[in-house]
């Protein structure tokens, strides 16, 4: 069992060293098919002082993902134990008996001596911004045209019809958010998304 899912009530960490106790947290969203796990990745090898937030999920993994990196990959009763619990920042059923979710924990632990990066969807985005305010910079990774996303989507060959379809529904409502977030980076190319992200989390770290 993973050690920060081994139940008790989140924000528990120690707090931080840090001078001001002030957070350095980086915030990826967007909708789903909008590449920003790609760019996480990305980042996550620039910044080596990065830390990731491993978010949960009552999903099945994919292909050459794994437990405890990718995601805590729990069954639907141990998620619900930590809802019920109030361990989570916040948590979404995506579609019936698919959530995702954030650790509480998690954060405050990873965040306390160093910065930490989140690949999270746009509604657990706005629940960090909420939470922790300046303390979190959150870049919205925009797709060029919603066609080009529906073609990614499509491309995965993960989704049947009716969860694609809730896909794109729910993508089509979160497009409409970008403007609420800190930066919009729209990945169009690969490798400018990729460098003007660096640019913007450098920029946050060095100011903070």
């Amino acid at each position: 069992m993973n050690e920060v899912l081994a139940g008790g009530s989140g924000g528990s960490a120690k707090p931080s060293n840090r001078e001001s106790n002030r957070r350095r947290i980086i915030v990826l969203t967007a909708p789903s098919g909008g590449g920003k796990t790609t760019i996480a990745r990305r980042v996550m090898g620039a910044i080596p002082e990065l830390s990731f937030s491993v978010s949960a999920t009552t999903r099945p993994p994919r292909s050459r993902e794994k437990d405890g990196v990718d995601y805590y990959f729990v069954s639907r009763k141990r998620f619900q134990r930590h809802i019920d619990a109030g361990d989570l920042l916040e948590y979404e059923e995506v579609y019936p008996g698919l959530f995702y979710g954030t650790l509480q924990e998690e954060i405050e632990r990873k965040s306390a001596d160093s910065p930490i990066l989140l690949d999270v969807d746009v509604r657990g985005a706005n629940a960090v911004k909420q939470r922790y305010g300046d303390d979190a910079l959150v870049i919205f990774v925009q797709p060029p045209t919603f066609d080009i996303l529906e073609t990614r989507l499509r491309s995965r060959a993960t989704e049947n019809p009716a969860t694609l379809r809730t896909r794109l529904e729910r993508a089509r409502r979160e497009l409409e958010y970008a403007d609420r977030f800190d930066a919009v980076v729209v990945n169009d190319d690969v490798e400018t998304a990729v460098a003007e992200t660096l640019g913007l989390i450098r920029q946050f770290l060095k100011a903070r």
